[in-house]
Order: structure tokens, then C-alpha cells, then sequence
């Protein structure tokens, strides 16, 4: 039938072939997530190793980490002559990496911390916490910029106690706001 034997008011439309059964979308496509944060399995054929786990718009996937007292890493790192803050890097790199799916862990932030004498972790630490807030849709509260006052700062001393207090800071706030107590 040609568009002369169509009567008018009536657009030619061609006919839509049928969906094959073996459809998956896209990887590039976006999925809708459950209440849990995981994409539901009924109606999407892509497997579950295909399935990046992170935590879409915001939902936490992994547990909650522990709200850890600014003062107290401060005057445990001084008395163990800095070998705290190696396990705080650690610590707080391994409970965001849990709870997000993203970031480098607790091993890779303590090599960091060994190797660098923690001039990486200055910069890396608030800018994963930065992400974490980014993750909700909330604004940064630190980031990797914040690691200038570590590094420029320690010439005056209370450079790298600024950059703990903001970065143990909003930790501790992002931590209260999922729920830690």
C-alpha cells in the first residue's frame, strides 16, 4: 500500500517489528533499582555479574562505619608515634569502600599511607568522603583540595590538625546521617 492509498488524515506509519525474546537493554541504559539498591531481576536477562555493585543515588549498599572521635585520633596517633593514623587510614579507606562499592580500600589507602608518608592520603581521604555526599546528591563538604591544608599548613603546624578536624569531621557527619550512633 502506498501513502496515494491512504486516506487522508491518517499518517503512514510502518510496522513495528515484534521485540525478540532474548532482549537485554543496554548497559548504557539506565535501570531502576529496587528499595534495596539492587536492579530487580524480572524482565532484565543481563546477568548479575554484569551488575556493577555501588550505591545508585545514594542508597548505601554495604554496612554503616563507626564515628570515631577527632580528639581521640589525634592524641592516639601521637602516642603511638603515628602508628594510628596508618590504621585510621586504613580503617576509614575499608569502611567506605564496604559501604559505597567504590574507592580504593584499606589496603591500598594504608600503602598509601606507608609509601607516601600519607601526602596521598591527605588528598584522597576527603576527596572519597567528598563522594560519599556527592552520592546523595549533597554538596561536598570536603574534597581533595582539602589536602592543602595538610600539606601547605604543616609549615605553620596547625595546617594538618585543621585538615583532621574538617575530614574526621564530615565523615562522622556522613556517618550520623545514614544512621551510626
Amino acid at each position: 500500500m502506498s501513502t496515494l492509498d491512504q486516506p487522508t488524515g491518517q499518517p503512514a506509519t510502518p510496522p513495528v517489528p515484534p521485540m525478540p525474546t532474548n532482549y537485554a537493554p543496554s548497559q548504557y541504559a539506565p535501570q531502576p533499582f529496587d528499595q534495596y539498591g539492587q536492579q530487580p531481576t524480572s524482565g532484565y536477562l543481563q546477568p548479575m555479574a554484569c551488575r556493577r555493585l555501588r550505591a545508585p543515588y545514594g542508597r548505601p549498599l554495604g554496612p554503616i562505619g563507626k564515628v570515631r572521635s577527632t580528639w581521640a585520633v589525634i592524641g592516639l596517633s601521637i602516642i603511638t608515634f603515628g602508628i594510628y593514623s596508618l590504621y585510621y587510614y586504613y580503617a576509614t579507606h575499608e569502611e567506605m569502600k564496604q559501604h559505597s562499592g567504590e574507592g580504593f580500600g584499606g589496603v591500598v589507602g594504608l600503602l598509601f599511607g606507608i609509601f607516601t608518608g600519607g601526602l596521598v592520603n591527605a588528598f584522597a581521604l576527603p576527596n572519597e568522603i567528598g563522594n560519599l555526599y556527592a552520592r546523595q546528591g549533597r554538596p561536598r563538604p570536603v574534597s581533595a583540595t582539602t589536602g592543602l591544608w595538610a600539606i601547605l599548613g604543616a609549615i605553620i603546624v596547625i595546617g594538618p590538625l585543621v585538615w583532621l578536624i574538617k575530614t574526621n569531621g564530615a565523615l562522622n557527619a556522613y556517618w550520623r546521617g545514614v544512621g551510626a550512633r
